[in-house]
């Protein structure tokens, strides 16, 4: 069996440090990670690992960081081509970008093609798993699964269902949103490193008989995750009540029809009343909070110290293309700057558990990935905490590893991931 040797920092995770404190992770000034089979083999004082395994290749990184490589817990994968798109809020964006985006993916040959660019992309970034939406066309699932399968990747996605409130060749309906959403199931999930996930895109483009349907499907595969949108923007929550004026609130039109549970992931979910947020908690479903999309389109200031204090499971995404970058870094930053607007600002501690357990574990996979542990998934980031001149220069008056790291977060993008591993393999950059 081949092994190598990661030898640099290392980034230990022991908890959550919401809950634990930041002691919660550290950082071994002279660690190791050996890596065989696509696991990791073991993690210890660098000096221990290297003499426990004379025949191993050993790759030094000292002067860098070996972390978890990054989780996106929910994109767009689709909008790849469209990110950074200008000027509109939630509804006018769908509609001026999303939606003639998306009519393209019903071409298997485009959307290969996007599938390719998008996980080049996040690589590039550290991001080694992502949660996906695609589109209505089965098609779009197909080309992302697939690329991601040639690659050993972990990756879990769904096709988008809407039937109304979309353009027509966007729209299914409840019996075919079953059927496709089945059919992809059956052929994909728990295929490798891949999960197939249950995805209406929201309340406003799902008649009730189509969330229905993905209820009864869901309560048919209740080992499969359920991706949706709640609560992103006021005017959209205005805009549930017009359309479910029986429901109670947001969270009731997924309830009602079966969609709310422990394997629920609710994005953005920034204008929730006091009963959701009760109702979330009791049900233990989870939260994926998207700040550059949420400061990008105007969305709002996510809760998270309100949130993770009453118990619920916080992820962290880009939302690309809503999202304006492709990178966890950046998005960790946002993280920070919307924690400074609420008066909390967030520890980088805080910080890289979001991007790497905390999105793991809201994707009901914390026991494999999400982690520098034996046993778990290679899956790796090493970070170069000085790879600009700027970061070179503040790394030196950085009084710990610590500090190093939040400015890499604050100020770092691709140039700083040194190397991704994914499955055990360096990806090639």
């Amino acid at each position: 069996m081949d092994e190598i040797v990661l030898r640099g920092q290392v980034l230990r995770t022991e908890g959550n440090p919401f809950r634990e404190g930041t002691d919660a992770l550290r950082i071994d000034p002279d660690g190791a990670v050996v890596v065989a089979a696509g696991r990791i083999a073991a993690v210890d004082d660098g000096a221990t690992l290297v003499a426990a395994h004379p025949g191993a290749e050993v790759i030094e990184h000292r002067d860098a960081l070996i972390c978890p490589g990054f989780v996106d817990a929910h994109v767009h994968y689709p909008q790849t081509a469209i990110i950074a798109s200008w000027g509109k809020r939630l509804i006018d964006w769908l509609n001026a970008y999303t939606f003639p985006e998306e009519m393209r993916f019903g071409d298997p040959d485009y959307a290969a093609r996007m599938a390719e660019a998008y996980l080049d992309l996040t690589a590039a970034h550290g991001t080694t798993t992502v949660a996906s939406y695609c589109t209505v066309h089965p098609e779009s699932v197909d080309a992302l699964f697939t690329a991601a399968e040639a690659r050993g990747q972990r990756v879990l996605a769904g096709k988008t269902c809407m039937d109304r409130n979309a353009p027509e060749d966007l729209r299914d309906d409840a019996r075919r949103a079953y059927d496709h959403s089945k059919a992809l199931l059956g052929r994909w999930h728990g295929r490798g490193r891949l999960s197939y996930v249950i995805t209406p895109r929201f309340s406003p483009t799902s008649t009730r008989a189509q969330l229905e349907a993905l209820g009864a499907l869901w309560a048919e595969h209740p080992d499969c995750l359920m991706q949706t949108h709640l609560s992103e923007q006021t005017d959209e929550v205005a805009w549930v009540r017009e359309l479910f004026p029986e429901a109670r609130d947001y969270l009731d039109t997924y309830e009602r029809a079966g969609l709310l549970g422990p394997n629920g992931l609710y994005g953005h979910a920034i204008h929730l009343e006091p009963r959701e947020r009760a109702r979330l908690a009791e049900v233990d479903a989870a939260l994926v909070h998207c700040p550059t999309s949420n400061t990008f389109i105007g969305s709002g200031l996510f809760d998270m110290d309100g949130l993770t204090a009453a118990g619920l499971r916080v992820g962290l995404a880009t939302d690309t293309g809503g999202g304006s970058s492709f990178s966890m870094l950046r998005t960790m930053a946002a993280a920070y700057e919307v924690g400074q607007l609420r008066g909390r600002p967030l520890h980088a501690a805080e910080l890289i558990w979001l991007a790497t357990a905390g999105s793991a574990e809201v994707l009901r996979l914390g026991d494999r990935i999400g982690r520098v542990a034996q046993g778990y998934e290679a899956d790796l980031c090493v970070l170069d905490l000085a790879s600009t001149p700027a970061l070179a220069l503040r790394a030196e008056r950085a009084h710990d590893a610590w500090e190093a790291l939040f400015a890499t977060i604050m100020m770092g993008d691709d140039r700083a991931v040194r190397e991704t591993w994914i499955g055990g393999r360096r990806v090639d950059r």
